[in-house]
């Protein structure tokens, strides 16, 4: 079966997070919208399938959990991951965020030190934060083109008293697909000095078929008694409006703290829609993700090949994973915010400023690739021909 992905579909009026917030966020409703990662592609013919004879119904209840849709998620990640989940290992949420959030509540205390890898994907800040803790950066170290961990800034971190580490794992902004060593080095330091690791693991689909991505919980059973994984099918099918994440913690004692705070706070209940569209996801949407993965692919090399040309000075840093592109500008010698002139106001898009992902993201952007050709192509011609406006 083929799938469209080049087909442009009208997304402005929709109540699209993406596309309705153009004047909100970037004083113009025609800003070209190429930054939060959702998809500009329609989902597999099997969810919305799934979806629309569930809507048929007509009565929106709540809904429970039924033993097909344990049985998908189960199957899938043994089935493309090689990792074996037990039913009693998961938890729903309403979102992969509010699970890290809910995780750092639970695993740490107000004025605990939380360590992150920047740069990283902005919420991991937010939850920190706001929430009273304080940040321990480990800033990944950019080495030939590709991220690497800083395993001594970790471990003196560690020394220093961190016990709760959260890991971006496929790494995003970066597209990072950390190998099966890099982890195991993490997990031993982690084992070493008694650190709890919470797993944003929601990209895990999104590697493209030379690469592997490894649930930090599978590489070994120390490693997934201190292991709370954060996953959803929203990324990988293009369904973060159905509210459908769950959580895979193995550890009892980590599990029966963490599902406390889930209901004190009555948030484990299921969307009336996500059970339906996991399963359609997980049991037969498979050929579609390869596909879009693919596409996601082309797409990447069609705009590392254009920025070369067009912009040679600008450094793509070559992503394993994720549908995102994360660009090097700081060789243009511009400015976070001359950055978001020459990306709103004079070439009318949004790629995400790097700026958002802390200081180790000055002078980069963040590019979504998950979109028709023909969209992306526009928006770097616009692009481009900014930069050279504004840097002749």
């Amino acid at each position: 079966m083929t799938y469209e992905f080049n087909e442009l579909t009208q997304r402005r009026g929709t109540l699209s997070y993406k596309w309705d917030q153009g004047q909100a966020l970037f004083g113009d409703p025609e800003v070209l919208p190429l930054w939060v990662a959702d998809m500009d592609f329609k989902c597999a013919p099997a969810i919305v399938q799934a979806v629309t004879e569930r809507a048929a119904q007509g009565i929106y209840g709540y809904t429970v959990r039924p033993e097909a849709y344990t049985n998908a998620i189960t199957g899938w990640f043994q089935r493309r991951h090689g990792w074996i989940i037990q039913d009693n290992w998961l938890t729903d949420s309403p979102g992969v965020v509010p699970s890290l959030s809910l995780a750092i509540q639970t695993f740490s205390e107000p004025g605990d030190e939380v360590i992150l890898q920047s740069p990283v994907y902005n919420p991991f800040y937010d939850v920190i934060l706001n929430n009273g803790r304080k940040l321990a950066e480990s800033p990944l170290i950019l080495k030939d083109s590709q991220y690497e961990m800083d395993y001594a800034r970790l471990e003196a971190l560690m020394q220093q008293g961190a016990r709760l580490l959260m890991l971006c794992s496929p790494q995003n902004p970066g597209g990072r697909v950390w190998s099966k060593e890099e982890l195991v080095r993490l997990g031993d330091l982690c084992v070493k000095y008694d650190v709890k690791v919470i797993a944003d693991e929601i990209h895990c689909d999104l590697v493209f078929p030379e690469h592997r991505h490894f649930p930090f919980a599978s590489l070994s059973e120390e490693f997934a008694q201190r292991c709370i994984t954060c996953l959803a099918p929203s990324k990988t099918f293009n369904i973060p409006g159905l509210a459908t994440s769950f959580i895979v913690i193995s550890n009892p004692q980590l599990k029966q703290r963490f599902d406390q705070r889930i209901n004190a706070l009555s948030l484990g209940s299921v969307n009336f829609f996500g059970p339906s569209a996991t399963i359609a996801a997980y049991n037969e949407s498979e050929p579609w993700l390869d596909a879009l993965l693919e596409y996601v692919k082309a797409n990447q090399d069609y705009a590392v090949s254009y920025l070369s040309k067009q912009l040679p000075s600008v450094a793509p840093v070559i992503s394993e994973g994720t549908y995102l592109l994360w660009v090097d500008c700081r060789p243009l010698g511009l400015s976070s915010d001359e950055l978001k002139q020459i990306m709103y106001k004079e070439a009318k898009i949004a790629f995400n400023s790097g700026s958002i992902y802390g200081h180790g993201g000055e002078g980069f952007l963040r590019i979504n690739l998950a979109c028709p050709r023909d969209l992306l192509a526009e928006a770097l011609d616009r692009f481009a021909a900014a930069v050279k406006n504004r840097t002749k």
